[in-house]
């Protein structure tokens, strides 16, 4: 049998070459839009997450950014937590919260469809994380096409 001679890998280690950046860091002309769609359910998986990272950085990057939830994506924009609202049940648990209230504190965002909130999940826009704005079921699809109208990037987040 083969023996592992390799020492194991210690905290502090490298595994890869994290300052290589291969490609040029874009930034934003003036003007220029983003717009992030998001139709998945909060904790089903990582794309909630990893695309309102990916909303921060637009943001960051000089994009004037929206965030729209539409669909199962509304539950990423209700207020949560346990026992209490805004209780950390465990560390993670209001991660969607937390990244959408930095979101919006940095100048983003959020939109949230009043049918989905209400007719798919039953809730009431006081549900909502302060500061996200309900909007009609009619205005979805037109924020996205005056988001393409206007020439804007737009990220669409779905999960099946």
């Amino acid at each position: 049998m083969p023996a592992v001679t390799a020492p194991a890998h210690a905290d502090g280690d490298f595994l890869v070459d994290y300052e290589e950046k291969v490609f040029e860091d874009v930034q934003a002309k003036e003007g220029e839009k983003a717009l992030i769609t998001f139709h998945t359910v909060a904790f089903e998986g990582s794309i909630g997450l990893v695309n309102l990272l990916q909303a921060k950085r637009l943001k960051r990057k000089g994009f004037e950014t929206s965030v729209l939830l539409y669909g199962p994506g509304v539950t990423l924009g209700v207020q949560r937590g346990f026992p209490k609202l805004g209780a950390e049940a465990f560390p993670g648990h209001l991660n969607f919260n937390n990244q959408i209230k930095g979101f919006m504190e940095e100048g983003g965002k959020v939109y949230a469809c009043r049918f989905a909130l209400q007719a798919l999940y039953g809730h009431g826009e006081q549900s909502l994380i302060p500061g996200i704005r309900p909007i009609s079921p009619l205005d979805v699809l037109d924020m996205i096409l005056i988001h393409r109208r206007d020439g804007a990037f737009i990220l669409d987040t779905w999960t099946l």
